[in-house]
């Protein structure tokens, strides 16, 4: 082999050394940080328990899109200090907030005879699909991009009908938004890893939040359905 040839081909092997060390640091500190914000949802879900959500109950529609509201301006303040350690700080905020606003479903589930196995089970479930997926991406190394689009597309339609069923509270309805969203959302989870092990996310915050995103959604998704299906009325 020509002197040329070897110098370009340990180029080449360098750079790809060094191209996967940063993606394993971007993984490694996202999944250090996801760790971290089991806490502060963890803690707001405990106050959330504990809150008078009468107010929401007192306007069904306007408490979800006021609190709507609220969490999406601290996601573009996330993104607006993703590079400092605001950006953590205000992610972590966002998490409290997340598991404050779990409160009111978690006092209906609490109503169930069976309520704390329901909620355990739908954690354990969110917790097997997040392991499953991420070890489908990470082992795989397989480029799941092509998924972008198609959730995209299933995500607003998610919205839009959940808004929707704001409105006209069908029971029937909301379970089939439930199933669907336990698709979507278990997807992100491949996508979203995904992407962070072909190069697409560098930013550990970003990709910290939308996991975190995709494992909240999930684990609501999955605990609609256990209530309408399993839960235990005295």
């Amino acid at each position: 082999m020509q002197p040329e040839f070897r110098t370009v081909a340990a180029g080449t092997s360098g750079a790809t050394q060094d191209f996967a060390l940063q993606q394993h640091k971007v993984l490694r500190n996202t999944y250090m940080l996801l760790a971290l914000t089991m806490i502060p949802t963890v803690i707001g879900a405990a106050v959330g328990v504990n809150t008078d959500f009468s107010f929401v109950r007192g306007y069904p529609v306007m408490g979800p899109l006021l609190m709507l509201a609220v969490m999406i301006g601290l996601l573009f303040g996330v993104t607006r200090f993703r590079n400092s350690s605001v950006g953590v700080l205000l992610l972590l905020g966002f998490t409290f907030i997340a598991g404050w606003w779990l409160g009111p479903m978690l006092q209906v589930a609490l109503g169930f005879r069976n309520g704390p196995q329901l909620i355990g089970m739908a954690a354990g479930g969110t917790g097997a699909v997040f392991f499953a997926m991420s070890s489908i991406a990470t082992v795989t190394k397989k480029d799941f991009g092509f998924l972008g689009n198609f959730l995209f597309v299933g995500l607003i339609l998610l919205i839009v009908a959940s808004l929707a069923n704001l409105f006209f509270q069908v029971p029937a309805v909301s379970l089939a938004i439930s199933a669907v969203g336990v698709l979507i959302f278990s997807l992100y989870l491949l996508y979203d890893v995904s992407r962070i092990v072909q190069g697409g996310e560098t930013n550990y915050i970003m990709a910290t939040m939308a996991i975190y995103l995709d494992i909240y959604n999930l684990f609501i998704s999955l605990l609609n359905i256990l209530m309408a299906l399993t839960g235990q009325r005295d």
